[in-house]
Protein backbone atom coordinates (compact mmCIF):
# COMPACT_ATOMS: atom_id res chain seq x y z
CA UNK A 1 0.00 0.00 0.00
CA UNK A 2 1.33 3.41 -0.96
CA UNK A 3 1.67 6.04 1.80
CA UNK A 4 1.00 9.65 0.91
CA UNK A 5 3.17 12.30 2.61
CA UNK A 6 1.43 15.45 3.84
CA UNK A 7 1.95 18.61 1.85
CA UNK A 8 4.50 21.16 3.17
CA UNK A 9 1.69 23.60 3.97
CA UNK A 10 -0.25 21.03 6.00
CA UNK A 11 2.91 19.93 7.82
CA UNK A 12 3.76 23.52 8.74
CA UNK A 13 0.25 24.13 10.09
CA UNK A 14 0.39 20.96 12.20
CA UNK A 15 3.75 21.91 13.69
CA UNK A 16 2.51 25.39 14.57
CA UNK A 17 -0.54 24.00 16.33
CA UNK A 18 1.66 21.67 18.40
CA UNK A 19 4.28 24.28 19.23
CA UNK A 20 4.67 25.97 22.62
CA UNK A 21 4.04 29.31 20.88
CA UNK A 22 0.56 28.19 19.86
CA UNK A 23 -0.16 27.00 23.39
CA UNK A 24 0.95 30.35 24.78
CA UNK A 25 -1.47 32.13 22.48
CA UNK A 26 -4.46 30.27 23.95
CA UNK A 27 -6.82 32.70 25.72
CA UNK A 28 -6.27 33.03 29.49
CA UNK A 29 -9.30 33.27 31.77
CA UNK A 30 -9.11 36.80 33.24
CA UNK A 31 -10.35 35.61 36.66
CA UNK A 32 -7.66 32.94 36.82
CA UNK A 33 -5.02 35.46 35.81
CA UNK A 34 -6.17 37.89 38.53
CA UNK A 35 -6.21 35.13 41.15
CA UNK A 36 -2.74 33.89 40.22
CA UNK A 37 -1.33 37.41 40.26
CA UNK A 38 -2.82 37.99 43.71
CA UNK A 39 -1.48 34.74 45.13
CA UNK A 40 1.95 35.32 43.62
CA UNK A 41 2.06 38.71 45.35
CA UNK A 42 0.44 37.52 48.60
CA UNK A 43 0.50 33.73 49.06
CA UNK A 44 -2.19 32.18 51.23
CA UNK A 45 -1.77 32.52 55.01
CA UNK A 46 -4.06 29.72 56.18
CA UNK A 47 -5.43 29.79 59.71
CA UNK A 48 -5.93 26.12 60.51
CA UNK A 49 -4.48 22.79 59.37
CA UNK A 50 -4.61 19.56 61.40
CA UNK A 51 -1.52 17.75 60.09
CA UNK A 52 -0.13 17.49 63.68
CA UNK A 53 -3.20 15.51 64.75
CA UNK A 54 -2.80 13.26 61.71
CA UNK A 55 0.77 12.56 62.83
CA UNK A 56 -0.49 11.58 66.27
CA UNK A 57 -3.36 9.44 64.98
CA UNK A 58 -1.55 7.73 62.10
CA UNK A 59 2.03 7.25 63.26
CA UNK A 60 1.90 8.02 67.01
CA UNK A 61 4.19 11.04 66.40
CA UNK A 62 6.96 8.73 65.13
CA UNK A 63 7.93 10.82 62.11
CA UNK A 64 11.57 9.92 61.39
CA UNK A 65 10.37 7.72 58.54
CA UNK A 66 7.40 9.87 57.55
CA UNK A 67 7.44 11.46 54.07
CA UNK A 68 5.85 14.91 54.09
CA UNK A 69 7.04 15.69 50.57
CA UNK A 70 4.22 13.52 49.22
CA UNK A 71 1.45 12.05 51.41
CA UNK A 72 -0.78 10.78 48.60
CA UNK A 73 -0.05 7.15 49.52
CA UNK A 74 -1.03 7.55 53.20
CA UNK A 75 -4.42 5.94 52.61
CA UNK A 76 -2.82 2.52 52.29
CA UNK A 77 -2.35 2.13 56.04
CA UNK A 78 -5.52 3.91 57.11
CA UNK A 79 -8.56 1.86 58.26
CA UNK A 80 -10.92 3.83 56.01
CA UNK A 81 -8.36 4.38 53.25
CA UNK A 82 -8.27 8.09 54.06
CA UNK A 83 -5.46 9.98 52.34
CA UNK A 84 -3.94 13.04 53.95
CA UNK A 85 -4.89 16.34 52.36
CA UNK A 86 -1.59 18.16 52.86
CA UNK A 87 2.03 17.77 51.81
CA UNK A 88 4.82 20.01 50.58
CA UNK A 89 4.12 19.40 46.90
CA UNK A 90 0.44 20.23 47.21
CA UNK A 91 1.08 23.26 49.44
CA UNK A 92 3.24 24.66 46.64
CA UNK A 93 0.57 23.93 44.05
CA UNK A 94 -2.02 25.63 46.26
CA UNK A 95 0.19 28.72 46.62
CA UNK A 96 0.26 28.47 50.42
CA UNK A 97 2.92 30.74 51.90
CA UNK A 98 2.11 30.54 55.62
CA UNK A 99 0.29 28.01 57.75
CA UNK A 100 -0.97 27.88 61.32
CA UNK A 101 -0.48 24.21 62.24
CA UNK A 102 -3.07 23.22 64.85
CA UNK A 103 -1.50 21.55 67.88
CA UNK A 104 -4.92 20.20 68.80
CA UNK A 105 -5.62 17.67 71.53
CA UNK A 106 -9.11 16.32 72.36
CA UNK A 107 -11.22 17.99 75.04
CA UNK A 108 -10.19 16.35 78.28
CA UNK A 109 -11.46 16.88 81.86
CA UNK A 110 -8.03 15.62 82.96
CA UNK A 111 -6.32 18.94 82.36
CA UNK A 112 -2.76 17.87 83.31
CA UNK A 113 -3.00 15.15 80.65
CA UNK A 114 -4.18 17.74 78.10
CA UNK A 115 -1.19 19.94 78.96
CA UNK A 116 1.20 17.03 78.37
CA UNK A 117 -0.46 16.18 75.08
CA UNK A 118 -0.29 19.73 73.71
CA UNK A 119 3.41 19.88 74.54
CA UNK A 120 3.86 16.60 72.65
CA UNK A 121 2.03 18.12 69.67
CA UNK A 122 4.19 21.23 69.75
CA UNK A 123 7.23 18.97 69.81
CA UNK A 124 6.18 16.84 66.84
CA UNK A 125 5.22 19.89 64.79
CA UNK A 126 8.55 21.58 65.45
CA UNK A 127 10.35 18.34 64.54
CA UNK A 128 8.39 18.12 61.27
CA UNK A 129 9.28 21.71 60.40
CA UNK A 130 12.95 21.08 61.20
CA UNK A 131 13.04 17.98 58.97
CA UNK A 132 12.05 19.98 55.89
CA UNK A 133 14.12 23.20 55.91
CA UNK A 134 13.83 23.55 52.14
CA UNK A 135 10.05 23.78 52.34
CA UNK A 136 9.10 24.89 55.85
CA UNK A 137 10.37 27.52 58.26
CA UNK A 138 9.30 28.02 61.86
CA UNK A 139 7.86 31.49 62.51
CA UNK A 140 6.52 33.35 65.52
CA UNK A 141 6.20 36.94 64.24
CA UNK A 142 4.70 38.73 61.26
CA UNK A 143 8.16 39.82 60.12
CA UNK A 144 9.36 36.21 60.18
CA UNK A 145 6.31 35.16 58.18
CA UNK A 146 7.05 37.74 55.50
CA UNK A 147 10.73 36.77 55.31
CA UNK A 148 9.87 33.09 54.97
CA UNK A 149 7.39 33.85 52.20
CA UNK A 150 9.95 36.00 50.40
CA UNK A 151 12.41 33.09 50.58
CA UNK A 152 9.87 30.66 49.10
CA UNK A 153 9.26 28.76 52.36
CA UNK A 154 5.96 27.97 54.04
CA UNK A 155 6.08 30.05 57.22
CA UNK A 156 4.98 27.62 59.93
CA UNK A 157 3.25 28.86 63.06
CA UNK A 158 1.63 27.02 65.96
CA UNK A 159 -2.00 27.44 67.02
CA UNK A 160 -3.55 25.69 70.03
CA UNK A 161 -7.10 24.43 69.57
CA UNK A 162 -8.97 24.19 72.86
CA UNK A 163 -8.41 26.14 76.08
CA UNK A 164 -8.29 22.91 78.07
CA UNK A 165 -4.68 22.73 76.85
CA UNK A 166 -3.57 25.32 79.45
CA UNK A 167 -4.94 23.40 82.41
CA UNK A 168 -6.75 26.52 83.70
CA UNK A 169 -3.36 28.08 84.40
CA UNK A 170 -2.09 31.42 83.13
CA UNK A 171 1.41 30.23 83.95
CA UNK A 172 0.98 27.33 81.52
CA UNK A 173 -0.47 29.74 78.96
CA UNK A 174 2.63 31.92 79.17
CA UNK A 175 4.99 28.96 78.87
CA UNK A 176 3.15 27.61 75.82
CA UNK A 177 3.54 31.04 74.24
CA UNK A 178 7.25 30.80 75.03
CA UNK A 179 7.31 27.47 73.17
CA UNK A 180 5.93 29.22 70.09
CA UNK A 181 2.12 29.00 70.26
CA UNK A 182 0.68 32.15 68.68
CA UNK A 183 -3.04 31.60 69.00
CA UNK A 184 -5.39 29.65 71.23
CA UNK A 185 -8.97 28.67 70.47
CA UNK A 186 -10.72 29.33 73.79
CA UNK A 187 -12.73 26.08 73.60
CA UNK A 188 -13.13 23.11 71.35
CA UNK A 189 -16.44 21.24 71.09
CA UNK A 190 -16.91 21.15 74.88
CA UNK A 191 -16.89 23.90 77.48
CA UNK A 192 -13.66 24.60 79.33
CA UNK A 193 -13.88 25.29 83.08
CA UNK A 194 -14.00 29.00 82.15
CA UNK A 195 -15.65 29.41 78.73
CA UNK A 196 -18.74 28.19 76.88
CA UNK A 197 -18.38 26.31 73.61
CA UNK A 198 -20.70 26.64 70.62
CA UNK A 199 -21.69 22.97 70.75
CA UNK A 200 -22.13 22.42 74.49
CA UNK A 201 -24.79 23.45 77.01
CA UNK A 202 -23.97 26.93 78.35
CA UNK A 203 -22.44 27.11 81.81
CA UNK A 204 -21.29 30.72 82.15
CA UNK A 205 -23.35 32.49 79.48
CA UNK A 206 -20.00 33.32 77.89
CA UNK A 207 -16.74 33.75 79.79
CA UNK A 208 -16.19 33.35 83.52
CA UNK A 209 -14.12 35.97 85.36
CA UNK A 210 -11.08 33.74 84.91
CA UNK A 211 -11.94 33.38 81.22
CA UNK A 212 -11.83 37.15 80.88
CA UNK A 213 -8.39 37.11 82.51
CA UNK A 214 -7.30 34.50 79.95
CA UNK A 215 -8.22 36.92 77.15
CA UNK A 216 -6.48 39.81 78.92
CA UNK A 217 -3.30 37.80 79.44
CA UNK A 218 -3.30 36.56 75.84
CA UNK A 219 -3.51 40.18 74.72
CA UNK A 220 -0.72 41.16 77.12
CA UNK A 221 1.73 38.57 75.80
CA UNK A 222 0.73 38.90 72.13
CA UNK A 223 -1.14 35.61 71.62
CA UNK A 224 -4.09 35.80 69.23
CA UNK A 225 -7.50 35.06 70.77
CA UNK A 226 -9.24 32.53 68.51
CA UNK A 227 -13.05 32.50 68.77
CA UNK A 228 -13.77 29.56 66.47
CA UNK A 229 -15.67 26.87 68.42
CA UNK A 230 -16.98 29.25 71.13
CA UNK A 231 -20.58 30.26 71.79
CA UNK A 232 -22.03 33.56 70.63
CA UNK A 233 -22.03 34.80 74.23
CA UNK A 234 -18.35 33.90 74.57
CA UNK A 235 -17.57 35.73 71.32
CA UNK A 236 -19.30 38.86 72.59
CA UNK A 237 -17.65 38.68 76.03
CA UNK A 238 -14.24 38.28 74.41
CA UNK A 239 -14.86 41.29 72.17
CA UNK A 240 -15.83 43.31 75.25
CA UNK A 241 -12.51 42.46 76.92
CA UNK A 242 -10.09 42.29 73.98
CA UNK A 243 -7.61 45.10 73.38
CA UNK A 244 -6.14 43.47 70.26
CA UNK A 245 -7.77 41.97 67.15
CA UNK A 246 -9.33 38.53 67.52
CA UNK A 247 -9.45 35.78 64.91
CA UNK A 248 -11.79 32.99 63.94
CA UNK A 249 -9.23 30.50 62.65
CA UNK A 250 -11.74 28.29 60.81
CA UNK A 251 -15.38 29.42 60.74
CA UNK A 252 -18.07 30.61 58.34
CA UNK A 253 -21.03 32.99 58.39
CA UNK A 254 -24.08 31.78 60.31
CA UNK A 255 -26.44 33.76 58.08
CA UNK A 256 -25.40 31.48 55.19
CA UNK A 257 -25.23 28.22 57.16
CA UNK A 258 -26.91 28.04 60.56
CA UNK A 259 -24.36 25.79 62.24
CA UNK A 260 -23.45 27.13 65.71
CA UNK A 261 -19.77 26.90 64.74
CA UNK A 262 -20.30 29.81 62.38
CA UNK A 263 -20.17 33.52 63.23
CA UNK A 264 -23.51 35.33 63.70
CA UNK A 265 -24.16 38.80 62.30
CA UNK A 266 -24.24 40.20 65.85
CA UNK A 267 -20.53 39.43 66.06
CA UNK A 268 -19.65 40.27 62.45
CA UNK A 269 -21.11 43.72 62.99
CA UNK A 270 -18.54 44.35 65.75
CA UNK A 271 -15.57 42.77 64.03
CA UNK A 272 -14.45 45.79 62.01
CA UNK A 273 -14.17 47.92 65.16
CA UNK A 274 -12.04 45.22 66.78
CA UNK A 275 -9.89 44.78 63.65
CA UNK A 276 -10.24 41.00 63.70
CA UNK A 277 -10.82 38.47 60.92
CA UNK A 278 -12.91 35.42 60.10
CA UNK A 279 -10.70 32.87 58.34
CA UNK A 280 -13.32 31.10 56.25
CA UNK A 281 -13.44 27.33 56.67
CA UNK A 282 -13.81 24.72 53.92
CA UNK A 283 -15.72 22.06 55.87
CA UNK A 284 -18.87 21.25 53.82
CA UNK A 285 -21.15 20.90 56.86
CA UNK A 286 -20.38 24.49 57.83
CA UNK A 287 -20.72 25.88 54.29
CA UNK A 288 -23.77 24.34 52.62
CA UNK A 289 -27.07 24.79 54.50
CA UNK A 290 -28.74 22.14 52.33
CA UNK A 291 -26.02 19.70 53.33
CA UNK A 292 -26.48 20.60 57.03
CA UNK A 293 -30.22 19.89 56.76
CA UNK A 294 -29.51 16.63 54.93
CA UNK A 295 -27.19 15.49 57.72
CA UNK A 296 -29.82 16.27 60.37
CA UNK A 297 -32.42 14.27 58.44
CA UNK A 298 -30.01 11.38 58.01
CA UNK A 299 -29.17 11.36 61.73
CA UNK A 300 -32.87 11.38 62.60
CA UNK A 301 -33.56 8.48 60.25
CA UNK A 302 -30.71 6.47 61.72
CA UNK A 303 -31.98 7.11 65.26
CA UNK A 304 -35.50 6.08 64.20
CA UNK A 305 -34.25 2.83 62.68
CA UNK A 306 -32.16 1.98 65.73
CA UNK A 307 -35.20 2.50 67.95
CA UNK A 308 -37.36 0.31 65.70
CA UNK A 309 -34.81 -2.49 65.19
CA UNK A 310 -32.99 -2.77 68.49
CA UNK A 311 -30.42 -5.55 68.51
CA UNK A 312 -30.63 -5.84 64.70
CA UNK A 313 -27.65 -3.81 63.40
CA UNK A 314 -27.69 -5.57 60.04
CA UNK A 315 -31.25 -4.43 59.42
CA UNK A 316 -30.36 -0.85 60.35
CA UNK A 317 -27.30 -0.90 58.07
CA UNK A 318 -29.30 -2.23 55.13
CA UNK A 319 -32.09 0.31 55.64
CA UNK A 320 -29.61 3.17 55.88
CA UNK A 321 -27.97 2.03 52.65
CA UNK A 322 -31.37 2.29 50.97
CA UNK A 323 -31.90 5.74 52.49
CA UNK A 324 -28.49 6.92 51.27
CA UNK A 325 -29.19 5.64 47.76
CA UNK A 326 -32.49 7.52 47.69
CA UNK A 327 -31.17 10.66 49.38
CA UNK A 328 -27.57 11.33 48.31
CA UNK A 329 -25.53 13.96 50.10
CA UNK A 330 -25.94 17.39 48.43
CA UNK A 331 -22.75 18.51 46.72
CA UNK A 332 -20.81 21.36 48.31
CA UNK A 333 -18.75 23.47 45.96
CA UNK A 334 -16.27 26.32 46.01
CA UNK A 335 -19.21 28.62 45.30
CA UNK A 336 -20.61 27.85 48.77
CA UNK A 337 -17.32 28.93 50.34
CA UNK A 338 -17.36 32.12 48.28
CA UNK A 339 -20.92 32.83 49.50
CA UNK A 340 -19.60 33.03 53.07
CA UNK A 341 -16.83 35.38 52.00
CA UNK A 342 -19.39 37.56 50.22
CA UNK A 343 -21.53 37.79 53.36
CA UNK A 344 -18.64 38.64 55.66
CA UNK A 345 -17.56 41.37 53.25
CA UNK A 346 -21.12 42.75 53.24
CA UNK A 347 -21.40 42.91 57.04
CA UNK A 348 -17.82 43.43 58.28
CA UNK A 349 -15.83 44.50 55.23
CA UNK A 350 -13.12 42.86 53.15
CA UNK A 351 -10.56 43.76 55.84
CA UNK A 352 -12.26 41.18 58.09
CA UNK A 353 -11.73 38.13 55.85
CA UNK A 354 -9.05 35.43 55.81
CA UNK A 355 -8.86 31.73 54.95
CA UNK A 356 -8.75 28.79 57.40
CA UNK A 357 -9.25 25.60 55.43
CA UNK A 358 -9.29 22.99 58.26
CA UNK A 359 -7.57 20.50 55.97
CA UNK A 360 -6.66 17.17 57.53
CA UNK A 361 -9.30 17.91 60.15
CA UNK A 362 -12.26 16.93 57.93
CA UNK A 363 -13.07 14.09 55.52
CA UNK A 364 -12.89 16.38 52.47
CA UNK A 365 -13.30 19.95 51.38
CA UNK A 366 -15.81 21.07 48.71
CA UNK A 367 -15.74 19.79 45.15
CA UNK A 368 -12.61 21.27 43.57
CA UNK A 369 -11.23 22.10 47.00
CA UNK A 370 -10.67 18.61 48.34
CA UNK A 371 -7.13 19.33 49.52
CA UNK A 372 -4.68 22.23 49.84
CA UNK A 373 -4.26 22.50 46.07
CA UNK A 374 -7.64 24.21 45.75
CA UNK A 375 -6.88 27.77 46.86
CA UNK A 376 -6.24 29.18 43.35
CA UNK A 377 -9.66 27.93 42.22
CA UNK A 378 -11.33 29.64 45.19
CA UNK A 379 -9.59 32.93 44.41
CA UNK A 380 -10.54 32.64 40.75
CA UNK A 381 -14.18 32.25 41.83
CA UNK A 382 -13.86 35.39 43.95
CA UNK A 383 -12.30 37.25 41.01
CA UNK A 384 -15.27 36.23 38.85
CA UNK A 385 -17.51 37.76 41.53
CA UNK A 386 -15.77 41.09 41.13
CA UNK A 387 -13.08 41.03 43.81
CA UNK A 388 -10.07 43.09 42.77
CA UNK A 389 -6.49 41.85 42.95
CA UNK A 390 -5.91 44.13 45.95
CA UNK A 391 -8.91 42.61 47.76
CA UNK A 392 -7.76 39.08 46.92
CA UNK A 393 -4.32 39.83 48.35
CA UNK A 394 -5.95 41.09 51.55
CA UNK A 395 -8.02 37.92 51.90
CA UNK A 396 -5.09 35.64 51.03
CA UNK A 397 -2.62 36.90 53.63
CA UNK A 398 -2.42 40.65 54.12
CA UNK A 399 -5.32 40.76 56.59
CA UNK A 400 -3.84 37.90 58.63
CA UNK A 401 -0.44 39.57 58.71
CA UNK A 402 -2.02 42.84 59.83
CA UNK A 403 -3.83 41.09 62.70
CA UNK A 404 -0.70 39.24 63.83
CA UNK A 405 1.30 42.46 63.70
CA UNK A 406 -1.40 44.33 65.67
CA UNK A 407 -1.29 41.70 68.43
CA UNK A 408 2.48 42.10 68.59
CA UNK A 409 2.16 45.90 68.71
CA UNK A 410 -0.34 45.77 71.57
CA UNK A 411 1.93 43.43 73.54
CA UNK A 412 4.84 45.81 72.99
CA UNK A 413 2.72 48.74 74.17
CA UNK A 414 2.02 47.06 77.52
CA UNK A 415 5.45 45.49 78.00
CA UNK A 416 5.78 47.14 81.41
CA UNK A 417 2.52 45.60 82.64
CA UNK A 418 2.96 42.83 85.21
CA UNK A 419 1.65 39.34 84.36
CA UNK A 420 -1.80 38.53 85.69
CA UNK A 421 -1.37 36.29 88.72
CA UNK A 422 -3.81 33.63 89.87
CA UNK A 423 -3.75 31.66 93.09
CA UNK A 424 -2.25 28.19 93.13
CA UNK A 425 -4.37 25.81 95.20
CA UNK A 426 -2.57 25.50 98.57
CA UNK A 427 -2.92 21.71 98.59
CA UNK A 428 -0.79 21.54 95.47
CA UNK A 429 2.10 23.08 97.38
CA UNK A 430 1.66 20.98 100.51
CA UNK A 431 4.33 18.44 101.39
Amino acid sequence: MQLFAPSPIALTAALLLASPLAAQEAPVDPATATANAALDAAPVFDGHNDVPNQLRARVANQINGFDFEDTTSTGEGHPQGSVMQTDLARLAEGKVGAQFWSVYVPSNPDEPEAVQQVIEQIDVTKRLIARYPDGLRFATTADQVERAMADGKVASLLGMEGGHSIGSSLAVLRQLYALGARYMTLTHNSNTPWADAATDNPKFDGLSEFGMDVVREMNRIGMLVDLSHVSEATMLDALDVAKAPVIFSHSGARAINGHPRNVPDSVLARLADNGGIVMVVALPGFLNEERRQWFAERSAEEARLKALFQGQPETVTAAMAEWDAASPEPATTIAHMADHIDHIRKIAGVESIGIGGDFDGMPSGPVGFEDVRGYPLLFAELARRGYSQVELEMIASRNALRVLRAAEAHAASVADMAPIETLITPSVMAK
